[in-house]
């Protein structure tokens, strides 16, 4: 026989007037927490009470109802609604909903009062944000809603910008699959398709915090605190049409920029205007940068200005300062802590006395003439200009007596200040130099950039070291060539084998050198020699003692690979690190033969002609001839009539599949290599950076700024 359910009674509701109900002592809520009693009766005032109170009928000694309710559960609620009736915005016999418990019931007050405290189930996160995005659609301002909830409105924005998430992970955190703290993450870029991507490559591993969230979402962004972004300002980015991608959850330093390579630009621009009007003081170059190596002025004769006086304004600012200074210092030189707008000012006139010992400095005109300007950014994004540094070519020749004084330096500039002209400046930025794309409407074939030949040699050099590392034949020859050279010949040079042996390091070198295959084939069999080789000198001593010697042979090509230079550098004969004209033509002679000896072909070691690493770099002539030597006069004219940027596109798509190579990359004929025991002249040039006497000049007057920021 089947057992009857037991149906359970509800308890009923009515409305009891206020001045009816008190507050029981059987209430389990003590400490106050979470919204306070005004911002609850500010929330009842505004949407009325949405939860009845739970009551019951207060007895006398005799068990009779005295027509008086206590309330056990709702005493936050009842206190609000006391405040209201205090404030007079509430009638005190106001009806007031209640459901009203048997007095004489098994539960307990307490009991009761309990329950209704923790059993509530706070809002899931996910929820408010859905309840915000819907009160925002239908018409109510963040600050409307942030009011409403007596809540900041920047909660209101974090939660709202959760909607830049996309829908999968809302899933996922709906689901428990990620933290809110992973949520808010992704919040950082609105980009769904790479949010997708950063959850899948973290979503299994052990490590999973906000932090690398953030990071990968912003790996190729700027930070807003970078020195360029304070250089150009967020505004003029902005302005620009530049995105700032902001975390609402976190302090963020600004955000990050998304368009890193409109934040260069503007940068470029901004420096070269900056540029431009240092020039128009008069200095024969101007190196511009975002910033220079520490040993940019290496080799360089810096000259000293003599910085201006003060003027009479300028006195009596600073005694005015000071006096202001020393009157706030003594007024409060017993306060335990200065009040901020007095320790503000402080940090302002301390900051204003330290801009006027910053003088400016006064140069002579004859020193302008010869000497030149670094222009960069500093480490608080301000622009700064390191005037008066004078290269080695440009040291004026100190005359001889009898011979008289022109008047005139080593190149030729007039030093007498009456005669003085102000000079066009040759400005170079990134190595560059800033000439218009008009100059590129002149046919003549002008000399490479000294930057270019320098990356391109570089290549070549990299490529020269794996070859010699693969012919331990050529390796032993070379060393050898070398030893026997600095023992027996009567006159010792540095060529093309440094045999310390000595790491050669390249002082310009372009991006993809460090991804080409040479580079890779070198640290592949770096890495395979270094995991067999010993840490232990003795050790090292015997297991190469035990090494058959077609294995000895190759670790000793290896090693000599590394002492292997064909860099082009420029002659600097009286520079304790330079090299003079004659050893110049050395190395690139014993370069040759090196790859002779290897077989070498730069273009089988992988080189390709593209827009970064040469045809961008070189002028619309240059081009064509390129296009021209590989792919015949009928391709160059196909291409001709571009402007220069697209030019240099096509012709990187025409030269992709040819076997053509610039001349620094190409192996020269014999007849061309310089006699060895010719000295030659210092100031000449190799062949391909040679050219008729004007354009020799204007490559000099391009590559001027080069070396020094290297």
């Amino acid at each position: 026989m089947a057992t009857a359910v037991q149906k359970i009674t509800l308890s009923s509701s009515r409305d009891i007037p206020f001045n009816k109900l008190v507050l029981s002592q059987s209430n389990v809520r003590r400490v106050k927490a979470g919204v306070s009693i005004e911002d609850l009766a500010a929330s009842i005032a505004r949407r009325g009470l949405i939860q009845s109170l739970s009551v019951q009928p207060v007895v006398d000694a005799d068990g009779v109802e005295t027509g008086m309710f206590e309330v056990p559960a709702g005493g936050r609620r009842f206190r609000a609604l006391e405040l209201l009736v205090k404030q007079k915005r509430l009638a005190k016999i106001a009806p007031v909903p209640c459901v009203v418990r048997d007095h004489d019931s098994e539960i307990l007050a307490e009991e009761v009062s309990l329950a209704e405290n923790i059993e509530r189930a706070p809002l899931h996160p996910l929820d408010q944000f859905r309840a915000f995005q819907d009160m925002r659609g239908k018409g109510m301002t963040e600050e409307e809603i942030a009011a409403a909830f007596f809540v900041a409105v920047n909660v209101v924005k974090q939660r709202l910008r959760l909607a830049s998430v996309s829908q999968a992970l809302l899933d996922v955190y709906a689901e428990d699959g990620m933290t809110l703290e992973q949520l808010m993450a992704f919040t950082v870029s609105e980009d769904h398709a790479r949010q997708q991507q950063v959850w899948d490559a973290i979503k299994d591993a052990w490590s999973k915090e906000p932090y690398q969230i953030r990071r990968l979402l912003t790996e190729t962004t700027v930070r807003a605190s970078d020195k360029r972004a304070v250089f150009v300002g967020i505004e003029a980015y902005e302005a620009a049409g530049g995105i700032v991608m902001r975390d609402l959850f976190q302090s963020d330093d600004g955000g990050w920029l998304q368009d890193a390579a409109l934040l260069d630009r503007l940068v470029g621009e901004k420096l070269k205007a900056e540029a431009e009007t240092i020039a128009a003081e008069g200095w024969k170059w101007i190196e511009v940068a975002v910033s220079f190596p520490y040993d940019a002025v290496r080799g360089l004769q810096e000259i000293t200005g003599t910085p201006l006086d003060l003027s009479a304004e300028e006195l009596a600012t600073i005694d005015a300062l000071n006096a202001e200074m020393a009157k706030l210092e003594a007024e409060y030189q017993d306060a335990d802590e200065l009040p901020d707008e007095v320790d503000q000012r402080l940090g302002e006139i301390e900051t204003a006395l330290a801009n006027f010992e910053d003088r400016p400095v006064h140069y002579e005109p004859a020193d302008i003439a010869i000497a030149g300007v670094f222009v960069s950014i500093d480490a608080n994004g301000s622009l700064t200009a390191d005037r008066g540094f004078v290269r080695p070519e440009d040291v004026p020749a100190i005359p001889v007596e009898g011979d008289g004084d022109t008047g005139s330096g080593a190149d030729g500039v007039s030093h007498d200040p009456a005669n003085a002209t102000v000079q066009r400046a040759v400005i170079t930025i990134g190595g560059q130099p800033t000439e218009p794309e008009d100059d590129d409407e002149d046919d003549a074939i002008k000399p490479l950039p000294e930057r270019l030949v320098i990356e391109l040699t570089a290549y070549r050099t990299l490529a020269l070291r794996d070859a010699v590392a693969n012919n331990p034949h050529v390796a032993m020859t070379a060393l050898l060539h070398k030893l026997v050279s600095d023992r027996f010949m009567t006159r010792m040079y540095n060529g093309a084998m440094e045999a310390g042996v000595k790491h050669i390091y390249f002082p310009a070198q372009d991006e993809g050198l460090a991804e080409s295959p040479s580079a890779r084939s070198v640290q592949e069999r770096h890495d395979a020699w270094a995991a067999d080789i010993p840490k232990d000198d003795d050790a090292l001593w015997d297991w190469l003692a035990d090494l058959d010697d077609t294995s000895r042979m190759a670790l000793l090509a290896h090693c000599v690979s590394y002492g292997v230079n064909a860099l082009f550098e420029r002659p600097n004969p009286h520079s304790s690190n330079g090299v003079s004209q004659h050893t110049l033509d050395m190395r690139l002679a014993q370069a040759d033969r090196l790859t002779r000896a290897t077989g070498l072909n730069m273009v089988e070691a992988g080189w390709r002609p593209t827009f970064g690493n040469y045809l961008n770099r070189v002028t619309k002539p240059r081009i064509l001839e390129a296009v021209r030597e590989a792919k015949g006069e009928q391709a160059t004219q196909l291409i001709d009539h571009l402007k220069k940027g697209d030019m240099a596109k096509e012709a990187e798509r025409l030269l992709a599949d040819s076997d053509w190579l610039p001349e620094p990359l190409r192996l020269a004929d014999l007849a061309d290599q310089p006699d060895a025991g010719d000295a030659g002249d210092a100031d000449a040039l190799p062949d391909f950076l040679a050219g008729d006497d004007d354009e020799v000049a204007e490559a000099d007057e391009d590559a001027s700024g080069l070396i020094a920021a290297e």
